[in-house]
């Protein structure tokens, strides 16, 4: 894939600390290895990162992101967006405990059930995460520990999701977050087809390239192509149908 799309990879590697709290499952463990040891797992000749979702669908240049001044800060997230009224009763960091704490600032999105600390899409300036010692007050909880690691909130078009930014703004966006909607709970593929336009290309080739790899043939990948593209175009409802035939 490196040759086939022109650019560079290497591996990281690092043990779980004793003295933390071990995670038994897999996912977790990833994301995880997202936040807490940012200051440890990279080497010291890097000084920022971007990560994006395996599922994100990028419409911008991501060298603005890299370049984009963060006014100091270590971390930089999306907010949540709150233009689709329907998701206010699923936004618990407006009411109790979270609404005190957070003091007016915003809860950045997104959030997992134990850790807290996942977003589709964010950056890291490790030069200032190293400088301020980050790292050893985000072994709590991101969202929480912003009093003392403070976050730069990132513009609102760098992370959409339909669940909480409706479609209002989606035209405007750069990235588009395939995140779970809590009040439909609709699967994923299902709703990327619906959702991005440009999915179906997508997926065909990422499909093309994998036979490719395992050198498999694809079963006449035109007409593939076209019956995705027809599903694409189609209403959810339409999806719906085509799944009970």
């Amino acid at each position: 894939m490196a040759r086939e799309y022109g650019f560079d990879y290497e591996l990281i590697t690092y043990r779980w600390p004793t003295w933390l709290h071990k995670q038994t499952e897999k996912q977790r463990i990833i994301w995880a290895y997202k936040i807490l040891f940012l200051d440890v797992i990279f080497p010291l000749s890097l000084e920022k990162v971007i990560f994006v979702d395996a599922d994100q669908v990028v419409r911008a240049d991501m060298g603005e992101l890299y370049d984009m001044d963060i006014k100091g800060r270590p971390l930089a997230y999306t907010p949540f967006c709150d233009n689709n009224k329907e998701m206010d009763g699923y936004r618990f960091w407006r009411q109790g405990f979270w609404r005190d704490h957070l003091q007016g600032k915003p809860y950045h999105i997104r959030f997992v059930i134990t850790f807290q600390i996942v977003s589709a899409l964010y950056v890291v300036d490790l030069v200032k995460f190293r400088e301020t010692a980050a790292g050893d007050h985000l072994r709590d909880l991101p969202n929480y520990a912003q009093h003392r690691v403070p976050i730069f909130s990132l513009p609102q078009e760098w992370l959409w999701c339909e669940s909480w930014c409706g479609n209002a703004t989606k035209s405007k966006a750069k990235t588009i977050d395939l995140c779970n909607n809590p009040m439909t709970k609709e699967p994923k593929l299902q709703g990327a087809r619906r959702i991005v336009h440009e999915w179906t290309d997508l997926d065909f080739e990422a499909r093309k390239f994998t036979a490719k790899i395992l050198g498999d043939e694809m079963d006449n990948p035109e007409a593939l192509a076209s019956s995705e593209k027809s599903v694409n175009d189609g209403s959810l409802e339409d999806l719906e149908s085509k799944a009970e035939l």
